[in-house]
């Protein structure tokens, strides 16, 4: 038998009140769940009807999968390449890795006058400016080289003879691809001369020839650029030359002159096989992302981004080379005014047919979140960009 409820003065004061609270009380859906439907939603969209789509979104604090849609389809990269790039040349390289380009001479100095060659060993800074060759020049007059009877030597056995990279299009705007370089150009041996005559430093009938570095070359000057300056406009600016320059400084390390693509891409399949991929299902071509005939997939670059992610040197370096949305590089115009606008860091890639973004960004939850989205076979490169731009605020906002 019940016995009747019977509540105290100060319980049927707050029973309204609880009445009220149970009335107005809403289901929290759990961020993951949100995501979910908020990119199924997405996925659903005409779009994909006449195009392919690759993406994946890992959540980096929990080392969890968040989502995917075709992760593992080989597609085109475009210049989401140069996180390849960028982040074998990280962990290879190392952190406080320098561009150098050398001066050297061969003979002897006396009266003025240099009796033997200039060398000039090309190093492919692409930073290498007219700074830098003045202060070749400087480090002439400092020996009080007045005249030189002899020839500049230019060494370019850095890497091999191909002035383009494997797959790029004859009628883009390519950059050539020398190791001596001075604003970008192959024009190096040029613009020492006139230099020279600038400094009054004669040269009578010298001579350019291309050579190698002497055993018993002196070394004048050299002139390095650190590797955070070049990932900055290799990555902010999606500058294909730069990526270049990192790419041949990875082939080096191979140890052979000259250096070519293949050594760099042994040493990138090394990377993707230790982070547990499998590198034999991938088309690895250049640095930068031009070729047509690059082919990874979303996971690749979500787990190339997860394994940077957990190493802090290598990271930090990565992070603040990358466009910021809304705030600078190739995503200043992108976002501005969402949620994800200062919150996603990441790089674009695009060529004819194919866009891609793939980065970080922090959830409303506080969790870091790496993803990868690629579009291929679009029409239109802003189809691609505008997708992509909806995913970023699914995965930003609350």
């Amino acid at each position: 038998m019940l016995l009747p409820l019977t509540l105290t003065a100060q319980e049927e004061e707050e029973l309204p009140m609880a009445q009220e609270q149970a009335d107005s009380t809403v289901l929290v859906v759990p961020y993951e769940e949100l995501v979910v439907q908020r990119l199924d939603a997405l996925v659903d969209d005409t779009l994909m009807e006449t195009s392919q789509l690759g993406l994946m979104v890992w959540d980096l604090t929990t080392d969890t999968l968040l989502y995917a849609r075709n992760h593992r389809q080989l597609l085109r990269t475009a210049s989401t390449m140069k996180l390849l790039t960028a982040i074998t040349a990280l962990f290879t390289l190392g952190t406080d890795y320098e561009f150098a380009t050398s001066l050297y001479y061969k003979g002897t100095i006396s009266q003025g006058v240099l009796n033997g060659d200039l060398i000039c060993r090309g190093g492919m800074d692409p930073m290498f400016g007219h700074k830098d060759m003045a202060a070749f020049v400087q480090a002439l007059n400092a020996k009080g080289v007045k005249h030189i009877e002899g020839r500049i030597v230019t060494d370019a056995t850095m890497k091999d003879g191909d002035k383009w990279g494997e797959g790029w299009c004859w009628d883009d705007d390519n950059p050539i691809l020398s190791p001596l370089l001075i604003d970008g150009k192959a024009t190096f041996a040029d613009h020492l001369q006139r230099e020279l005559r600038s400094a009054r430093i004669g040269t009578g009938g010298l001579r350019v020839v291309a050579g190698r570095l002497p055993a018993d070359a002196k070394l004048l000057c050299t002139r390095s650029h650190h590797i955070d300056e070049v990932l900055q406009r290799m990555m902010k600016e999606s500058d294909n030359l730069y990526a270049e320059a990192t790419y041949y400084q990875v082939a080096a390390l191979s140890g052979k002159r000259p250096a070519t693509a293949a050594d760099a891409q042994k040493v990138e399949r090394e990377l993707l096989d230790y982070i547990g991929l499998d590198a034999d299902r991938y088309k690895l071509a250049d640095g930068s992302g031009l070729s047509l005939y690059n082919y990874l997939s979303a996971e690749a670059m979500v787990m190339l981004l997860r394994h940077a992610e957990r190493e802090p040197h290598v990271f930090e370096r990565l992070l603040q080379s990358l466009p910021i949305a809304g705030i600078d590089g190739t995503l200043k115009k992108r976002m501005a005014g969402t949620p994800a606008q200062g919150n996603v860091r990441a790089k674009t890639g695009t060529v004819t047919g194919v866009s891609a973004l793939a980065g970080y960004c922090t959830a409303p939850n506080g969790h870091r979140l790496a993803f990868s989205i690629i579009n291929q076979g679009i029409r239109r490169s802003s189809e691609g960009r505008n997708f992509q731009d909806r995913v970023c605020v699914a995965l930003c906002q609350p």
